[in-house]
């Protein structure tokens, strides 16, 4: 297989949309998707009325076209709900999603690759998470229905994702274990997905997409091509300055003055190591650059991966507004992100974007009353009979606390689930009042200037490809 040099980073609650990443992908390299959340953001996309009728559209190639037609009727608003409305509910992730929640995520897998595939030859990669589990199987299912040329994860140890791949390929159902705290010794839990069971009859084969590992260290990358389940095809190998999760330090955890993590030379990826195992792999975080991408190559690399350059650009989803702010903030040398050690109910490390009326200020944290209402980080835990309840540091103390959590795990955590989807204007509207926005980046939107002209607010994505292959700046 062909490897791009450039692989557009897959980035929060639908900043990597559709036309982000089919931006990237006409120009000859890789566009991604990002796979979070992608239930909920149909929906609300067809709740406000579906602009340009592309959901729809989509929807109408989706293979089942009883599935497409029963999401369109239950969520879709003529004209677009009023401001002021909430959006109707999706049910939360649990270890037995529901035939509609399965159908649901399958669509809009389906419909995101679809549309960034669109009118074009060129390759789309799809990005999810590790830590969110729950939805995984389908999710990958879906993106393989709209033929996606890459599956890229990470946030964890995605042993078992080469597997699912291969399954699925054949039209066979797959399990994932689930990570469950509380788990006895001996003790699995599982997730399942049948492909049958959208089609209601036995499923096609279909290709299998290539899967690149998100690492951060040597060992990483060689327990996963060594012992994953079956074929793992690349690695992106990030360091702890790109956006979004970053992986926590390397033994005890420490902070510098500001409170944020302190990473050292153990944390640094050994390359030597990651190219003897005779894989491609491509380098992010920081890495937005010519001369980066040169070096990139000249260590054996197949290239690099960029995120923040790309999310501010025209066609990512973050709002409008927003944009303007970065690059105005990039300009007077004001743009900056904490890397927050408590944001995020993973436990991981995650870069918060620091602006005004966002989560990250400390009035508009403080005024939001806590909810729980998406719940795609909840952590499944095991409940004294068995069960498996689910809870996350994010909800309301009182809540998980009663679930068995312990107090000190709330403090200073934040729902990202609502936060991502505000950003991209898709925020739940509650007593008339919408989600703050929660963004998140790289420490490269210090440095977003140099891709806007002189005179100008705003770039593209081709603009971005552009640099990075060595052409003018702004």
């Amino acid at each position: 297989m062909s490897h791009p040099s450039i692989i557009q980073g897959g980035m929060g609650v639908a900043v990597s949309n559709w036309r982000l990443a089919r931006a990237v992908s006409q120009t000859g390299e890789m566009g991604v998707v990002s796979g979070t959340l992608l239930g909920v953001v149909l929906t609300r996309r067809l709740a406000q009325g579906d602009p340009g009728g592309h959901m729809r559209r989509a929807l109408a190639a989706f293979p089942v076209p009883a599935v497409a037609q029963a999401i369109v009727e239950k969520y879709f608003v003529t004209g677009g709900k009023a401001e002021s409305d909430p959006y109707r509910g999706v049910s939360m992730p649990t270890l037995e999603l529901g035939s509609a929640l399965t159908e649901l995520t399958v669509a809009a897998n389906f419909v995101e690759v679809y549309l960034a595939k669109e009118g074009h030859g060129g390759r789309v990669g799809i990005n999810l998470l590790e830590k969110i589990q729950l939805v995984t199987l389908p999710s990958l299912y879906g993106a393989m229905l709209a033929d996606v040329d890459y599956v890229l994860m990470g946030a964890g140890i995605p042993r078992s994702i080469p597997g699912a791949l291969d399954l699925f390929a054949e039209g066979k159902a797959s399990t994932l274990r689930i990570d469950v705290a509380g788990a006895l010794p001996g003790e699995e839990f599982q997730a399942s997905f049948d492909p049958a069971s959208i089609w209601g009859r036995p499923a096609p084969t279909l290709r299998r997409p290539a899967f690149l590992a998100i690492v951060s260290s040597a060992t990483l990358a060689l327990t996963l091509a060594r012992k994953s389940n079956g074929r793992v095809d690349g690695f992106v190998v990030e360091g702890d300055v790109a956006g979004g999760h970053n992986a926590p330090p390397r033994g005890p955890l420490q902070l510098d003055a500001k409170g944020e993590p302190v990473y050292g030379p153990r944390d640094v990826a050994d390359l030597g190591k990651i190219r003897e195992l005779g894989l491609p792999f491509w380098l992010a975080g920081g890495k937005a650059k010519p001369e980066r991408l040169a070096e990139a190559l000249s260590l054996g690399a197949s290239g690099i991966q960029v995120g923040t350059a790309f999310a501010f650009c025209e066609e990512s989803g973050i709002d409008e507004p927003q944009k303007r702010e970065a690059i105005r903030a990039s300009r007077a040398g004001a743009a900056r992100v904490f890397t927050d050690p408590s944001a995020s109910p993973t436990g991981f490390p995650f870069k918060v974007a620091q602006f005004p009326g966002t989560l990250s200020d400390p009035d508009c944290y403080a005024s939001r009353e806590r909810v729980c209402d998406l719940g795609y980080l909840r952590q499944p835990y095991r409940r004294d009979d068995g069960s498996v309840g689910f809870r996350c540091a994010g909800e309301p103390e009182a809540d998980f606390v009663r679930k068995g959590g312990a107090p000190e795990e709330t403090v200073g955590r934040m729902c990202l689930c609502n936060g991502l989807a505000a950003t991209v204007g898709y925020g739940q509207v509650r007593d008339g009042q919408v989600e703050p926005s929660l963004v998140t980046a790289g420490n490269e939107i210090a440095e977003l200037s140099r891709l806007v002209a002189p005179g100008k607010d705003r770039y593209g994505a081709g603009d971005v490809v552009r640099y990075l292959r060595g052409g003018p700046a702004a």
